[in-house]
């Protein structure tokens, strides 16, 4: 399917593969790594490939150690591949629309936890542009930025500091690739401390690429008041039992511990 998505979008279509679960999408890794993120490139640009690739994730379903990982990070490191990750239904609307009109391969993520969550999707295109992130909640303390279903932990805890009179901005990215460097700089200089919630292992995860971005940007490195902080998957298979999977991946207590580690550093 992977394989026969490519020729076709060289050939004037526009093929949507549906590879279900990501764990499915590694037997076509080939044809994705070798073919379709750098065909275009190749071509010299004279022909587009417009493709896009849909997997969802079921971290949280009680599904296993094969069916629950991520992945994204590792479509996110080939040159060539547009990757988004909606955390709501008219985010995952928007940006699978604003995918099939670009003529780029474009792979996009979907978070099994966020079938059952309601959420109002507007009339009309609704498009969602590529590149862009969402502020889900202002703040001045402490910057949060939250991968697909972790922004709905990421909100809570917002919610349960706010009690406390902490103050938490929460982004969600919703693209990976190309990430919106500029949203997440903006809001670590205003807050000076960035924490990252991310339901992967943390080695060279989407979760490390966002706390390089910080550190290596002058402006908003020198205003860290914190170290920054991962919130990661521990770096294990996940497990089948209910209370380990739990035990295992980010939620609201490692969120709202996080961000307290960060309020306890010297203003």
């Amino acid at each position: 399917m992977t394989g026969i998505a490519v020729g076709s979008a060289g050939c004037g279509f526009r093929p949507v593969v549906h590879w279900r679960s990501v764990t499915f999408a590694f037997m076509a890794f080939d044809q994705v790594v070798n073919q379709a993120c750098k065909i275009r490139y190749m071509f010299g640009g004279q022909r587009d490939f417009p493709i896009v690739f849909r997997a969802s994730y079921l971290n949280g379903s009680r599904s296993a150690a094969q069916h629950s990982q991520t992945g994204y990070a590792l479509y996110a490191h080939l040159a060539g591949l547009k990757v988004v990750l909606p955390s709501g239904a008219a985010d995952a609307r928007g940006l699978l629309k604003s995918a099939i009109r670009d003529n780029n391969p474009v792979v996009c993520f979907e978070p099994a936890r966020i079938d059952p969550i309601a959420e109002e999707v507007p009339d009309g295109e609704g498009l969602v542009p590529i590149g862009v992130a969402s502020v889900k909640r202002p703040g001045t303390d402490a910057t949060v930025v939250a991968l697909g279903y972790m922004v709905y932990p990421a909100l809570a805890a917002a919610e349960e500091l706010a009690a406390e009179g902490v103050s938490v901005e929460v982004i969600d990215p919703r693209t990976l690739v190309p990430l919106d460097v500029d949203t997440i700089r903006r809001s670590v200089q205003k807050t000076g401390r960035l924490i990252v919630v991310d339901e992967s292992a943390p080695t060279c995860s989407m979760a490390s690429e966002i706390a390089a971005v910080v550190a290596e940007d002058w402006e908003t490195c020198r205003v860290l008041r914190a170290p920054v902080r991962r919130v990661c998957t521990a770096a294990v298979p996940i497990p089948f039992s209910p209370p380990l999977e739990d035990f295992v991946l980010p939620d609201q207590q490692n969120i709202t511990d996080a961000v307290h580690e960060a309020l306890g550093y010297a203003r």
